[in-house]
């Protein structure tokens, strides 16, 4: 992870939840938040399509509806979702948004956050390009850190999990290789985490 904070300075989440260095692709599946519920929590996913592959159009194409269902025999079983995340990180580090980050997308189902239910009410999705079984690249980990601190100034925000721990017997995502304590590392380096909570035990030095 080799950002500074001069780089990291310059994203910048607009009033209207897009962020300025994200390539638009306007997701469908979302709706307004309930009243009086804002975003606090960030939830770290990874998504492949076709499982294990890497580069195709197809994850936003499942995200704006618009996937074809018989271009590979994996995706027949997605044809009744309706899915979406605020962001899509890809390998090459390259940001997609799908939907403005103070709107509600539908990326957590059936999900529970220190005890509080239905965690798409009042979170922001972030999905990495890959899967459980390889590590993520020095290039997603730099828009990732470069966003989450866009997104923490912008909506102060107070924790930042993994899927699979608002949904453990359901999911497994980011996985084993992400790397919590780098990434809660660099973040330390460039604003003040005392107020921003991370997976417990995953946010120490490996050094």
């Amino acid at each position: 992870m080799d950002t500074t904070p001069s780089e990291l300075d310059a994203w910048i989440i607009d009033g209207d939840g897009w962020c300025d260095h994200a390539r638009r692709e306007a997701s469908p599946n979302c709706d307004e938040r309930p009243e009086g519920v804002a975003a606090e929590l960030l939830v770290i996913h990874n998504i492949s399509l076709p499982p294990g592959e890497f580069g195709g159009p197809y994850i936003a194409d499942l995200f704006c509806n618009r996937l074809d269902f018989d271009a590979h025999p994996y995706f027949d079983q997605l044809r009744p979702l309706r899915v979406s995340a605020h962001f899509l990180i890809r390998r090459d580090g390259e940001v997609v948004q799908f939907v403005a980050a103070h709107r509600r997308a539908w990326h957590a189902g059936v999900s529970s956050f220190e005890g509080r239910e239905r965690c798409n009410d009042f979170s922001i999705g972030i999905e990495l390009e890959g899967t459980d079984f390889e590590p993520f690249t020095e290039a997603q980990y730099t828009a990732l850190v470069a966003l989450s601190q866009a997104l923490a100034r912008r909506y102060g925000l107070s924790a930042v999990t993994g899927h699979e721990h608002i949904a453990p017997v359901r999911k497994t995502d980011p996985g084993p290789f992400f790397d919590w304590a780098g990434y809660h590392n660099k973040m330390a380096e460039i604003m003040n985490t005392a107020q921003l909570r991370f997976p417990l035990g995953l946010h120490k030095s490996q050094a």
